[in-house]
């Protein structure tokens, strides 16, 4: 598998970049404005949905599976109704399940979005800031999709293949989806169309995505949200020492969700049939006090 992961980065220079585009204040959901706009592009009612479905099954990108088992079956019930139940649970800050990243998942040198010390408000019962429950009630705007694959002529990229700030901006022009402040933006690499076509990797190991200096083009446009269909960092990373430089410069240094492993190809294929890249996104996380995160199946309704 080819690795070109773009231009390697000093851990002098990623902490450059991380100080010139740290914020001290959260961007703040999308304004209600902007909500309206955005359901203005709703025009056909067509849904897709984005969400992966619930993965028990092990391989090398789902090393803790998540669960489902029966808890009640209806042929031991008495009277009518009978009835069904079952449990569900999942360790889902991995590779298989999709889902949406608070602010305090990531800490850098000890620290979470503004400057925030993680040991002073994240324990064994959770997080006393930055949960996810700071999101809700959920991410409603406009979401526009950045196919890259598509923009290169290509089903998907290799792992390890980086994609740059001007790249993404070229790709919503070439769409004619220019980006707008607060837009919720969703990088198609094409990770599931390769992986349906050729099998299983380890993300952890090789992974198409941003290369850390695309986060200013994110800064720059005042996006809301990133999301991706596998976890927006490429990898082996371009950083020595930091495992997950795009994670640490969206949500520690910018204060900005992320959504983690959706399934873009059926988005991609209703964009292309449309020919059009823009339209109205809805995710609402669970109601998770103290939570780090919460599984998502995200909306785009066109």
């Amino acid at each position: 598998m080819t690795s070109v992961n773009g231009p390697a980065m000093t851990r002098d220079e990623f902490d450059a970049l991380f100080r010139r585009l740290r914020r001290d204040r959260l961007p703040g959901p999308v304004e209600g404005t902007r909500r309206v706009a955005a359901a203005g592009l709703v025009r056909t009612g067509e849904v897709v949905a984005m969400g992966r479905p619930w993965d028990t099954v092990p391989g090398p990108d789902n090393r803790r599976p998540a669960l489902h088992q029966m808890t009640e079956l209806a042929d031991v019930t008495p009277p009518e109704p009978t009835v069904h139940r079952d449990f569900i649970a999942s360790d889902y800050h991995g590779k298989a399940q999709t889902h949406l990243d608070a602010l305090c998942h990531i800490a850098y040198g000890g620290l979470l979005f503004a400057g925030v010390r993680a040991r002073d408000v994240v324990s064994s019962q959770g997080a006393a800031y930055g949960a996810v429950t700071d999101l809700l009630p959920g991410l409603v705007g406009r979401g526009v999709l950045l196919d890259v694959p598509r923009l290169r002529g290509r089903a998907w990229l290799e792992p390890g293949e980086a994609i740059g700030g001007p790249e993404l901006l070229v790709c919503a022009e070439e769409q004619g989806s220019p980006l707008h402040p607060q837009d919720i933006l969703l990088v198609r690499t094409g990770h599931l169309a390769r992986r349906r076509r050729l099998g299983a990797w380890d993300p952890d190991d090789l992974s198409a995505g941003l290369h850390p200096g695309a986060m200013r083009v994110l800064s720059e446009s005042r996006a809301s949200a990133l999301g991706s269909d596998g976890d927006s960092d490429m990898r082996p990373s371009p950083v020595d020492g930091v495992h997950s430089p795009v994670h640490v410069l969206a949500i520690t240094a910018l204060g900005l969700p992320l959504i983690d492993n959706l399934d873009l190809e059926p988005l991609a294929e209703a964009c292309a049939r449309t020919s059009r890249w823009e339209f109205l996104f809805v995710a609402a996380p669970l109601n998770i006090p103290r939570g780090t995160g919460s599984p998502v199946n995200p909306l785009a309704v066109f």
